[in-house]
């Protein structure tokens, strides 16, 4: 996709949200589905069912999906294409490359071996290994602007207020 394209598929968008800024205001949702003995929750997605598990590392048996790598997996989806989306309107051309998140945990605290250990992950690394001409100020700013823009990263460097509520059916 060109720069001009991408502008010209956004441009409407933009009128639209800066003309009446409540029309940009939306909910995304996601649902899982708690069904059977199993230790797992199915997780309606785009393409399709997933179904979530225990970590090998908490006892799962590796045949259903860890949230945290879905986690990762969504930082890795939204940074790319926040990346693709940054480098299309900057004119900076990208042959390919790889986006790779890495998190770091320690499972004693989601098994509640040690109530001093915190639960999640302490620290998550997203690299970015591009195949580009651009020069080293371009990839800079095109990094920043990636970071600047990309959902998954900001909710996650500056966390939303998070609530929880329940509905029991009998």
């Amino acid at each position: 996709m060109k720069a001009e394209q991408l502008r010209a598929l956004q441009a409407p968008v933009k009128v639209k949200y800066r003309d009446n800024p409540a029309s940009a205001l939306g909910t995304l949702r996601a649902t899982g589905t708690l069904t059977g003995d199993g230790v797992t929750c199915t997780v309606g997605t785009f393409t399709g069912p997933v179904e979530a598990g225990l970590h090998p590392a908490t006892g799962g048996d590796g045949h259903s999906a860890c949230s945290g790598d879905m986690l990762l997996e969504a930082l890795v989806g939204c940074a790319g294409v926040t990346l693709r989306a940054v480098a299309t309107a900057m004119d900076i051309p990208l042959r390919g490359g790889t986006v790779t998140a890495e998190g770091d945990l320690d499972f004693r605290g989601t098994l509640g071996i040690d109530k001093e250990t915190p639960v999640g992950f302490k620290a998550i690394r997203l690299r970015f290994d591009l195949d580009t001409d651009a020069s080293p100020e371009q990839v800079d700013k095109l990094l920043k602007l990636t970071e600047r823009y990309c959902v998954v990263y900001q909710t996650l460097a500056r966390p939303a207020a998070l609530t929880t509520t329940y509905n029991v059916r009998r």
